[in-house]
């Protein structure tokens, strides 16, 4: 059902008393919600402020609540980093809808330029659910309340205020009723959705911060209440345009001066990390220099270094690697994969010219092809006491086009989107207590 947005289609028309949408549906969505020059009744935004913090609106002088929740679909016209640098990501709505109370309602903003274009490929050719069984089953479970399921392993910092813990639980009982309605998710799995719903929340109040500086900045974290760790959330933009970022949650300071120290060497350590799907700004002298500076010997385990994209890929790695070692110090780097079946003379050759290139800037490159052991094995070992496992070996990045010289993602590591994958660094010189833990099992 399509309509243009109105007071009485949405809420009373108070000519026959005759209830709007927010009466009989589950959900409002209102697209193409964006644009500046559109015209908006501010007599409308502020009886959806009162409707969304309230679940009422007035129809005379009776008091009516409803149920319906708001959606809001638009598209943004500014480039990420320029909204980041310059002004906000709610600069494209119309000017009557950047009213920090009406934009503090709102409980989740998805970035939908993190998103996949919906393709041919992507639909299944098996059985699905009939829409109007899913819409239904979908509004019987509204009747339940799954925002506490968290509660029992995680708990909020209270650094977070009542308004920003009621979006969290709402999203996060939303997740958890469409993927777990049967209530059986593991700790990992609630974590995972916890952390998405507070990362939602977040977006929405560090750009609050830059349209009303009233608002206070608030630090997201969560502590696991068994362990005692607390987990800081953060978001993909703030690891792209780290500068940008805190420029924009400082309303606008200067603030190079805690950048620097910001981004000053920090000790290393072992950790793990997860790079989402068609995340950007990963780059290899990100993931790996800082853990390879230093080293004399390499050695990478890496089963997949067959076709072309992936040899640059390690040629990349290789350049990480000439980049963070010491001056005028000489370094062996051993590559172990397998043979392509296929191609293999051409990778033979590959491997040779990468060995003719790089010797004559310090890395003495050698490889051996083992068919037995490294089906699984992905890793990076140094000889200072550093082993980086990779959930996909060096092949992180989406499949691009290799004979397209005029892309940027062809040239620039952090414009290429990312595959799923899982890095983890441990020490590798008998400290590590997951070692151990693993050595023994």
């Amino acid at each position: 059902m399509f309509r243009e947005i109105s007071a009485p289609k949405l809420f009373v028309n108070n000519a026959n008393g005759k209830i709007g949408l927010v009466g009989y549906c589950d959900v409002v969505i209102f697209d193409e919600f964006a644009g500046k020059r559109k015209k908006v009744d501010i007599h409308l935004v502020n009886i959806m402020k009162n409707y969304m913090a309230n679940k009422s609106f007035s129809r005379g002088m009776e008091q009516v609540e409803a149920e319906a929740s708001m959606v809001f679909i638009g598209n943004t016209q500014i480039r990420l980093a320029s909204m980041l640098q310059n002004s906000n990501l709610f600069v494209d709505l119309p000017a009557e809808y950047q009213d920090s109370a009406f934009l503090d309602r709102i409980y989740f903003y998805l970035p939908g330029w993190e998103m996949n274009v919906i393709r041919e490929e992507m639909f299944s050719e098996n059985y699905g659910l009939v829409a109007d069984y899913l819409a239904e089953m979908l509004h019987s479970m509204r009747n339940h309340d799954y925002s506490n399921r968290y509660k029992a392993h995680f708990s909020l910092s209270t650094d977070i205020s009542k308004r920003d813990q009621d979006a969290i639980n709402k999203t996060f009982s939303g997740l958890m009723k469409i993927l777990f309605p049967n209530d059986g998710a593991s700790k990992e799995e609630i974590e995972e959705l916890l952390d998405f719903a507070i990362e939602g929340r977040k977006r929405v109040k560090d750009h609050l911060i830059r349209i009303d500086s009233t608002f206070p900045k608030v630090t997201f974290t969560y502590q696991d209440t068994t362990s005692g760790k607390v987990k800081l959330v953060s978001t993909l933009e703030e690891g792209k345009f780290f500068e940008h970022h805190l420029k924009l949650v400082t309303n606008g300071k200067d603030i190079r001066e805690d950048f620097s120290i910001v981004t000053s060497k920090q000790p290393l350590e072992e950790k793990s990390r997860i790079i989402f799907l068609n995340e950007l700004g990963v780059t290899f002298d990100g993931l790996f220099g800082a853990y390879l500076g230093g080293a004399g010997n390499i050695t990478i385990t890496d089963p997949y270094v067959h076709r072309p994209h992936q040899i640059q890929n390690f040629m990349e790695f290789l350049a990480t690697v000439v980049k963070y070692k010491q001056k005028n110090l000489k370094i062996a780097v051993h590559l172990t994969t397998t043979e392509d079946k296929i191609a293999g003379e051409l990778q033979r050759y590959y491997f040779k010219e990468i060995k003719d290139c790089f010797e004559k800037i310090g890395v003495n490159f050698t490889w051996e092809f083992d068919s037995t052991c490294v089906n699984h094995a992905r890793d990076i070992v140094t000889d200072h006491g550093w082993k980086i496992v990779l959930s996909s070996g060096l092949d992180i990045f989406r499949h691009r086009e290799d004979n397209d010289i005029f892309a940027f993602t062809s040239h620039l590591q952090r414009n290429r989107p990312c595959e799923i994958f899982e890095v983890t660094y441990l020490k590798n010189d008998g400290s590590s207590q997951l070692q151990k833990f693993l050595s023994q099992h």
